[in-house]
């Protein structure tokens, strides 16, 4: 009777420990509640894959590749804009450009005149729009492109035309380079030049102003423009157009440096 009730005790143990061998080896361990499978290996039988199967680190957070995937905003110039901010907003616009052109530029810090093709139509006729909504349409680069055609793309005489240059007080007639920002022009009022912002740094020469008003953004404005444009008075268009001297002795070193 004894060794009978023995026998059945173990028996119970033994089919409990079982069960409970059973259901434990097939619980997932408890690293995979932190690992996913990072690829899948086919195997005979399901007592095998737990040793197969490889796991990998899930991130919790997803990256892009580039800053430049994300869409430009272009609000703060609009806000600069609205509140005739155009210290801030001329900032802003160099800032845009800046992202706009790339990666390369981006770690420069300021744009190359060969990277002014990878900036979209859209994105540079927005920034273009922007300012001129807001100057009623005497600030823009397209406005900038029709003065620079009307003196047949002489730079010298689009800096005049514009403001960047100033006439010396010196017997001879001399201008030189406005210094950035004071002998600048911030406020919007009936005494300044038209086209006079946004800034373009020509320090290193002017072929990254050039390859901004030859962008494609702007083709096809200029029968508009020319229609809109007032004529010019007959003592600026001679101050122009005539001068003694070759322009290289009536200018000093610049400083354009902005």
């Amino acid at each position: 009777m004894t060794t009978n009730s023995l026998r059945s005790l173990h028996h119970h143990q033994y089919s409990f420990l079982k069960r409970l061998s059973t259901s434990e080896s097939t619980l997932p361990p408890p690293s995979s509640l932190f690992l996913k499978p990072s690829s899948s290996t086919s195997t005979t039988n399901t007592l095998s894959s737990s040793s197969t199967t490889t796991f990998s680190l899930s991130s919790t957070t997803s990256s892009t590749t580039s800053t430049t995937s994300q869409p430009i905003s272009f609000d703060t110039l609009q806000h600069h804009l609205s509140t005739q901010n155009f210290r801030q907003a001329d900032e802003e616009t160099r800032s845009l450009l800046i992202v706009l052109a790339g990666e390369a530029a981006q770690k420069r810090g300021y744009v190359f005149f060969s990277e002014v093709q990878f900036i979209s139509e859209a994105d540079l006729k927005a920034i273009d729009d922007l300012w001129k909504q807001y100057s009623n349409k005497k600030f823009g680069y397209s406005v900038q492109k029709r003065l620079w055609q009307k003196v047949n793309k002489d730079f010298t005489k689009f800096f005049l035309k514009v403001g960047w240059m100033k006439k010396l007080d010196t017997e001879v007639e001399q201008y030189n380079y406005r210094a950035f920002p004071n002998e600048f022009v911030w406020e919007l009022n009936d005494e300044t030049p038209e086209g006079h912002l946004p800034l373009t740094n020509a320090l290193r020469g002017t072929q990254l102003l050039n390859c901004i008003l030859s962008h494609p953004a702007f083709e096809g404005q200029e029968q508009e423009q020319e229609q809109e444009q007032e004529a010019e008075p007959e003592g600026v268009k001679g101050n122009l157009r005539d001068g003694p001297k070759p322009l290289s002795d009536r200018f000093f070193k610049p400083d354009y440096s902005f």
